[in-house]
């Protein structure tokens, strides 16, 4: 019973911290309307993102533990009398890493280049960390007579800026292998830059049908697109059908789910770090340069996962009763309040969708280099540019995005009943092998012991 109480308890701890921190940022952004958005970078990129990204370092190795039967990071301690005894769920392993990394020493070869080698982990780190810039994390609301919005930029070409600056990425995974002077480095660096390139044009194409079906570029347009429902069932408590992205586009979201992890470089497309293979592209970087490479990592994770709830989730925005508690009297005089529970509703998606990430990266064995380029061109780009021709068709047919939504649930309905379908083969499959007959004895061998 201990256990599930602290379960709960740790859920609860994590959804009053981020509604305190985003109800800290809305006003503190209406306090300093001239750096309103420095305050968004500082909140929501280094305390977030960063921080979340680093707390997935101790829940990849503490779910994994639990899905393989394990006890995973307990040993690093705090050496005070209350904390000594007490593993702290894993987490004093974060500042244990983080001082290795410091004090570690900082290795170069010999014969590298040593301004590129030097340059790979920011070229790698820098654009990851630049993409949540155009994701809208909370709504616009009026806090001290101020509007406040909670995104730190929307440029006019929106999720162009997302594939420009995410293809950035593969020069640091290219320099990396290359200036290291070192062949096995090298295969990892062309192995991640082919990996990258393939998977960015299913990328791409992931995006189109979102972008046709509401006429936008735009990250919050998109977000706002999704707020309104395609069946309403109840205007009284605001009960319908939204017109997530999920619904009208779940192959969509099948295609850039996948390529986006794919672009992540982790299991199973993890071939650039192949580990039994010995290469990678930073097999020579040891310390905080190394540290930084893992990090952009984990970073992709959230970025991936948060770009994810805003396209294809509904960002901010609840599934249905949104209008219902907006019209609540303290909500309706204090809007800021409305802003707090939809941006913490964001984060909550985005925790579910990094969860979703480390279940899978836990139990699919690597790919062959083979299969994860046939993948990125045999299969996910002729499904998107078929997405991208029948989402156009059924948006020009009817702009209500309806018909787009029916056939949409009807791929969710097929992959539902494929999927409850194969359950049931294991266990016809046991039942035939647990009455099959023993395997008969080699010809000639003995069953009864020496002669």
């Amino acid at each position: 019973m201990a256990r599930p109480l602290t379960i709960v308890g740790a859920m609860l701890f994590i959804l009053g911290a981020i509604a305190s921190l985003m109800g800290v940022a809305y006003f503190v952004a209406a306090l300093l309307p001239s750096a309103g958005r420095l305050v968004q970078i500082v909140i929501l990129l280094l305390v977030f993102v960063m921080v979340i990204a680093s707390l997935l370092t101790i829940a990849e190795r503490k779910w994994s533990a639990m899905m393989q039967d394990r006890i995973g990071p307990n040993r690093a301690r705090i050496d005070l009398p209350i904390l000594r005894d007490s593993a702290l769920g894993g987490v004093p392993h974060l500042a244990a890493d983080a001082l290795k990394m410091l004090f570690k020493e900082d290795f170069v070869p010999k014969r590298a280049n040593g301004f590129l080698f030097n340059l790979a982990p920011i070229l790698a780190f820098g654009p990851v960390f630049a993409l949540f810039a155009i994701v809208p994390v909370g709504p616009s609301v009026r806090v001290l007579d101020r509007e406040v919005p909670m995104v730190i930029a929307t440029p006019d070409f929106g999720v162009l800026f997302l594939f420009a600056i995410a293809s950035l990425a593969v020069y640091g995974t290219s320099l990396a292998g290359w200036s290291s002077n070192n062949k096995l480095a090298l295969l990892g660096g062309v192995r991640a830059a082919s990996q990258m390139i393939s998977y960015e044009v299913a990328l791409g194409l992931a995006m189109v049908g979102m972008m046709v079906a509401f006429s936008t570029v735009q990250l919050p347009e998109l977000v706002d697109g999704q707020a309104r429902y395609l069946w309403q069932f109840s205007r009284r408590f605001d009960l319908g059908l939204p017109a997530w992205g999920i619904f009208l586009q779940p192959v969509g979201f099948v295609l850039f789910f996948t390529a986006a992890f794919a672009e992540t470089k982790r299991t199973p497309f993890d071939l650039p770090e192949g580990d039994s293979e010995i290469i990678g592209y930073f097999v020579e970087y040891s310390g905080m340069k190394f540290g930084m490479f893992m990090i952009s990592e984990f970073i992709e994770v959230v970025v991936l996962a948060a770009v994810s709830t805003a396209v294809f989730f509904g960002g901010y925005h609840l599934p249905f009763g949104e209008g219902w508690l907006a019209r609540r009297g303290l909500i309706a005089d204090h809007p800021w309040i409305l802003g707090v529970i939809l941006s913490t509703m964001f984060w909550v998606k985005v925790i579910v969708l990094c969860w979703l990430q480390l279940a899978i990266r836990w139990t699919f064995p690597r790919f062959r280099y083979d299969q994860v380029q046939a993948l990125g061109w045999k299969m996910l780009l002729p499904l998107g540019l078929l997405n991208v021709f029948i989402s156009g068709a059924l948006v020009l047919w009817d702009p209500s995005l309806r018909a787009l939504a029916v056939v949409g649930l009807v791929e969710i309905g097929i992959v539902a009943a494929l999927t409850v379908r194969g359950e049931g083969h294991p266990s016809k499959i046991d039942s035939a092998a647990g009455s099959s007959p023993s395997v008969p004895a080699l010809t000639g061998a003995s069953t009864t012991g020496h002669d």
